[in-house]
């Protein structure tokens, strides 16, 4: 299990344009590094667009944001193109960097239970170590709530 003052587990994963994007690609940077289900359902597309719309302010502070799922990188591009999605999209399909983050877990629906990804969202300063955690997100006013910590924490950390 990932905690805040952890160095963030590292990846190396492919974009909706089949380039690698290693963790250690983000140092000397702060990123947000956030977890969705899929591709095109409801609540991940009003996430990755509402990173989309924020993320001039994201890279006002020089920080990268990068949603990671299991989808594959075809699917990535497709929702990229569809949403004029300006994110980076990693796609984890073996699942590795879902489960090193703990975020890769037993859900039910209608009494099944299923393996799947629980929407959670990472802040990690230049360093690579995680400054903080969202778990279980709701999408309404998240990234709202991701850009004002981002800010708090910037200014606590110099």
């Amino acid at each position: 299990m990932v905690s805040v003052g952890d160095k963030a587990p590292d990846f190396n994963l492919k974009d909706q344009n089949d380039k690698e994007i290693k963790l250690e690609d983000l140092k000397g940077h702060w990123s947000i590094v956030y977890f969705y289900p899929k591709d095109n359902t409801p609540g991940c597309t009003l996430e990755a667009k509402n990173f989309s719309e924020r993320n001039k302010d994201f890279s006002k502070h020089d920080i990268k944001v990068i949603g990671i799922s299991p989808d594959s990188t075809t699917s990535h591009k497709k929702f990229e193109d569809k949403h004029d999605l300006s994110i980076t999209l990693l796609s984890d399909e073996q699942h590795n960097t879902l489960k090193n983050y703990d975020v890769w877990k037993t859900k039910k629906m209608y009494g099944k239970e299923y393996k799947g990804v629980v929407r959670s969202t990472f802040l990690i300063n230049p360093e690579g170590k995680i400054e903080h955690i969202w778990s279980k997100v709701k999408v309404p006013n998240h990234v709202d709530d991701v850009l004002k910590k981002v800010q708090e924490k910037k200014n606590d950390y110099i």
